[in-house]
């Protein structure tokens, strides 16, 4: 939420289509302090969700998207401190070999 408290809410689930693209639609999620603004993804190999694992990650947004947003109400309620994207070390792993993890 825009406070960035998460628990068991805000998931989502959906079969890839056949171009192998998923599509969803969501709120942009409060900044927590424990790492930079992120959605967690997690891809499994086949359409069940009790099925294995290929990938888990999280894709970040811009610093300057979550300053934007973040001076907006609710979200500037937000008392979490702040972790900026080349502060975190999940984002700079993510960042190496000429990828870049943000929307």
């Amino acid at each position: 939420n825009a406070q960035g408290e998460y628990g068991t809410f805000l998931r989502g689930a959906s079969p890839a289509g056949s171009n192998a693209i998923v599509e969803f639609q969501t709120i942009f999620p409060g900044f927590t302090s424990k790492g930079a603004n992120h959605i967690n993804l997690m891809v499994h190999t086949s359409s069940s969700a009790s099925s294995g694992v290929s990938h888990v990650g999280q894709v970040f947004f811009t610093d300057g998207w979550t300053t934007i947003i973040g001076m907006q109400p609710p979200y500037n309620t937000n008392t979490n401190a702040r972790i900026l994207d080349l502060d975190d070390p999940v984002y700079n792993e993510a960042s190496q070999a000429g990828f870049y993890p943000v929307v």
